[in-house]
């Protein structure tokens, strides 16, 4: 028999660090980080003259793509560690279809919004990247709204919360790592 592929979904708010935590899960783990914002990055960069805004066509596409290669990993037997910032009305439905082919994990970061709002503005300022999200056109009211009625994932699988406010977390790495071998 055959054991199923692992998803680690890394999941929070807007700046609660959950790419640096996805990307130090999935070196330590040995497997690939699927993030959404690294998605729409790439196809940011095959789309000249792109002006990012809610709910622009190349969005659209990130969300479509982002489950999509989720699904052809998990389809091939790939260990994968999935972010992004969704809330459980995008990963449920998302992820729903993989239950029965995957051992799914979540790991829900959390931080306080201040901290989280000095994140977005520094990576905002110094990440060229970001030029593909809606970082500045944003205010800082709608995002501690959003930071602070964050609805986490809610699907029927082992999830453990992440204080991320340090690069330390709450909890530390290896027992992080401890309950994804669990």
């Amino acid at each position: 028999m055959q054991s199923k592929p692992m998803v680690v979904v890394v999941s929070g708010p807007p700046g609660t660090g959950k790419t640096t935590l996805a990307h130090r899960i999935a070196a330590a783990i040995g497997c690939p980080a699927i993030c959404r914002d690294e998605i729409k990055e790439g196809m940011a960069h095959a789309t000249p003259g792109f002006v990012p805004g809610p709910g622009d066509p190349l969005t659209m596409r990130t969300l479509s793509t982002f489950f999509d290669v989720i699904g052809l990993l998990v389809g091939r037997g790939t260990t994968i560690v999935a972010e992004a910032a969704f809330q459980d009305r995008i990963w449920s439905p998302g992820l729903t279809p993989l239950l029965n082919r995957a051992d799914v994990r979540i790991v829900h970061c959390v931080t306080p919004a201040d901290v989280a709002l000095a994140r977005i503005h520094a990576r905002t300022a110094s990440d060229p990247n970001r030029g593909a999200h809606e970082d500045a056109q944003i205010a800082d009211d709608a995002r501690l709204r959003t930071h602070n009625a964050f609805q986490a994932v809610d699907l029927p699988v082992p999830a453990i919360t992440v204080d991320t406010s340090t690069p330390s977390y709450a909890p530390p790495l290896p027992e992080i790592l401890s309950f994804l071998s669990r």
